[in-house]
């Protein structure tokens, strides 16, 4: 039987001000994406957070499935609103503040392969999708999907065994997963309100970039661009020096890389 979440305990380490204190928390889930969705256009505030045991339909980046089983793994959306100009920094505040928790609830070592896949020891633990609704030029809601695993044996799926891992396979043991669950709400809320003032969680997001002095291959909509991924811009888009010594610089959310 799947092991639920004790909220009394993520209660207790919990600091923030509005991310996760209004909180709907459900069996199963298509995809916490979908009730999100749902949520936001009936008026959810701000911070709020949709939480599921299992997803039946969980997806990431550009299509992919997310493989989300019962009770092992954490599969949350926060509805956020954030103002147009600031939009961007969602994607850089989200895999950010998910390192942060895993290291500060588990003690892990992670890196972020441009744009936001989380890494411990060069295999995925952890992922985010951003889907955003416009009206206009103004922002109505922006969707933060972010998948951490934490329970979950990723050699149990064949196709995912060498590329993925989980709290659980680095430790040797079960992971805590409201400490990480607090400790992401937690660091999610400081780095946002940091971003909103400064550059400090820009600057934190870049010096963990794998990516960057990697070979990369990005496929974009209508052609391939390789070479050196040399630098990222203020808004967080990948700067590829190409062979012949010019520079192209493309956006996180319509490409695909290959180191």
């Amino acid at each position: 039987m799947a092991v639920r979440l004790d909220f009394t305990l993520v209660e207790e380490r919990l600091k923030t001000r509005y991310v996760g204190r209004n909180l709907l928390y459900l069996t199963r889930a298509t995809s916490t994406q979908d009730v999100a969705r749902v949520e936001a256009e009936r008026n959810a505030p701000e911070g709020t957070a949709v939480l599921a045991e299992e997803q039946t339909g969980g997806r990431g980046r550009l299509g992919r499935s997310w493989v989300s089983p019962a009770g092992k793994n954490l599969y949350l959306t926060l509805v956020m609103r954030p103002p147009a100009r600031r939009l961007r920094v969602l994607s850089i505040v989200a895999p950010l503040a998910m390192a942060e928790a895993l290291e500060d609830a588990a003690g892990l070592t992670c890196r972020i392969k441009w744009p936001n896949d989380i890494l411990v020891g060069g295999r995925k633990i952890a992922g985010v999708l951003i889907e955003t609704d416009l009206a206009g030029e103004a922002v109505k809601y922006a969707l933060v999907g972010m998948g951490v695993n934490v329970n979950f044996d990723p050699a149990a799926v064949p196709e995912i065994a060498d590329i993925a891992t989980s709290v659980r396979r680095e430790l040797g043991r079960d992971g805590s997963r409201e400490e990480v669950l607090a400790a992401l709400l937690n660091a999610f809320e400081t780095r946002y309100t940091e971003a909103q003032e400064g550059d400090a969680a820009f600057r934190a997001w870049r010096s963990r970039l794998e990516t960057l002095g990697q070979r990369v291959r990005a496929t974009l909509a209508e052609r391939v661009e390789e070479g050196v991924a040399e630098d990222v811009d203020a808004e967080g888009s990948l700067i590829i020096r190409r062979d012949d010594g010019s520079l192209v610089t493309v956006e996180a959310g319509d490409v695909t890389l290959r180191v």
